[in-house]
């Protein structure tokens, strides 16, 4: 994928959910993964031609884990004219060497957002972006139908009133596919995730079962997605 395929994606994506306003200082989540970094060049770019004012800043969540490098993320933000803030906490060592859980994800998944929102409170952020998919929706649809027994999936735009913040998913249209298309194309200097628990989840299981699905009856994937555009009720009352 192009970066004029990625912006043009996500543009429609924000304009189809009215994701961005003039004064919004957006947060991007940056875990070092594809689909953040994608997310990156999506909006340092629009930002330099979208009508809407807005301002950006980058934050991760170091965990804690010795052997993460996010020197080459810290030159990508520079070259894109991203502020870039990296929050260091001890929430890898708390869940793996004081907890030992043995299901880490859920607790992780809290004690992380809890620093992320912190530190965009203190940066004066209004929005956060994170950069779920189009397989990312399809996926949470399964897991919710599979696991908890109802058609469900997040919403495009969430406003969190007891943070005052509202979360946005500028890359609901791009596919996995082309995000991997996109950070190969453009040397994208994609981190792995040093935790030990990384492709051993429910959701790698949800993935893994959707490319199945979709092998086995082309067309599924986009089929699934446009169940959730039609039917959940977040998603139908936020777009045109």
């Amino acid at each position: 994928m192009k970066l004029q395929q990625l912006y043009s994606y996500t543009r429609k994506a924000i304009d189809d959910y009215h994701m961005i306003s003039d004064g919004d200082h957006i947060a991007i989540g940056i875990s070092g993964g594809k689909d953040s970094l994608a997310m990156l060049y999506a909006l340092s770019g629009l930002k330099r031609f979208y009508p809407a004012d807005f301002k950006l800043s980058a934050v991760t969540v170091d965990l804690g884990f010795e052997n993460l490098n996010l020197d080459k993320i810290t030159v990508l933000c520079a070259e894109l004219e991203v502020p870039y803030h990296i929050i260091q906490t001890d929430i890898g060592r708390i869940i793996f060497e004081d907890r030992k859980e043995s299901s880490p994800c859920s607790l992780c998944s809290k004690m992380r957002k809890g620093a992320l929102n912190q530190a965009m409170k203190e940066l004066g952020c209004n929005k956060i972006a994170y950069a779920h998919h189009k397989d990312d929706v399809v996926e949470t649809m399964l897991l919710s139908l599979i696991y908890e027994g109802r058609f469900h999936c997040f919403s495009p735009v969430t406003y969190l009133d007891r943070m005052d913040m509202t979360v946005i998913r500028p890359l609901i249209y791009v596919q996995e596919a082309d995000v991997i298309g996109f950070v190969n194309k453009y040397a994208v200097p994609v981190v792995k995730s040093p935790c030990p628990a990384d492709g051993h989840t429910k959701r790698e299981y949800a993935h893994l079962l959707l490319q199945q699905l979709n092998r086995e009856n082309p067309g599924v994937k986009e089929r699934m997605f446009h169940a959730v555009q039609d039917s959940v009720p977040a998603w139908k009352l936020q777009i045109n």
